[in-house]
């Protein structure tokens, strides 16, 4: 199983010298995928959790695609009604062949309804609009690459049963997003998953966390070891570890998500 980190791409402590800083430590602590979010208008609503800097993803990642050469890049996830299919297309290729086939696209339908009024697009459409967009992606590709890297994985984010669904139709793996063990135990052994690769949190405590709606991720070292030993055993290919836990305050301090991270690639190595 390999592990990602979802890297703050926003937030007043945010710039090129700090999203260079994480790229090589997240290759350097021997992580296996760098991940970034996806927002295009900084509403309100959006601000309130992810204010502006706002680095947009495929710019992001392709200019972090320059400075490592191993790590695997992607999005956490890409909202696709935002974006007309061609041009995602397009990006993602063009991102794909130029990082030697390192693209994750991780997909999402959105849920900031100011931005979705910002950019002119339907929100109640949403849904419909990512599933147009997945099939046309799946048509566009070929002909976008000639076959000549291989192919991008698609992993389709959403919690909700019609998240799971687009994803067994669409995806090449369900991409949930911070969840609990047991919610992610019954969705993986109820349902047939073409792949399974969430993302979970990460915050390490120095007490046992006894919540019995504890998200996967967040306790001690031990239950965090645990959690990503009964994730591997539930059929998990990549668990993208998430540091950021909601206040944009968090981005002026990486220092202590760089801890956390350094812990959990030392004992799992270890563990392993």
């Amino acid at each position: 199983m390999q592990l990602g980190v979802n890297v703050p791409n926003f937030g007043p402590g945010t710039d090129p010298g700090v999203l260079r800083e994480w790229a090589r430590i997240v290759e350097g602590l021997g992580f296996d995928l760098l991940m970034v979010s996806d927002h295009l208008a900084i509403t309100p609503d959006v601000a309130e959790r992810y204010p502006e800097p706002f680095y947009e993803p495929f710019t992001t990642l392709s200019w972090l695609a320059g400075v490592t050469t191993r790590l695997r890049l992607g999005t956490t996830v890409l909202l696709l009604p935002y974006r007309h299919p061609l041009l995602v297309a397009r990006m993602a290729t063009n991102l794909h062949q130029l990082s030697g086939g390192r693209l994750v696209l991780g997909v999402g339908v959105g849920w900031a309804r100011q931005e979705f009024d910002a950019l002119g697009v339907p929100f109640t459409a949403r849904g419909r609009l990512t599933d147009e967009h997945l099939t046309a992606l799946r048509d566009l590709w070929p002909a976008q690459t000639g076959g000549t890297t291989t192919p991008i994985p698609i992993w389709v984010g959403g919690n909700s049963e019609a998240g799971i669904r687009r994803a067994a139709r669409f995806g090449d793996a369900w991409h949930p997003l911070r969840l609990t063990l047991p919610r992610l135990r019954s969705v993986v052994t109820n349902h047939s998953l073409p792949g399974f690769a969430p993302r979970i949190a990460l915050r390490l405590t120095t007490t046992t966390v006894d919540d019995p709606e504890r998200l996967a991720g967040v306790g001690t070292i031990e239950q965090i070891l645990d959690d990503l030993r009964e994730l591997q055993l539930l059929g998990a290919g990549t668990v993208v570890l998430d540091p950021y836990h909601g206040d944009p305050e968090e981005t002026r301090r990486p220092h202590a998500a760089w801890q956390a991270l350094t812990t959990v690639a030392t004992h799992w190595r270890t563990a392993s």
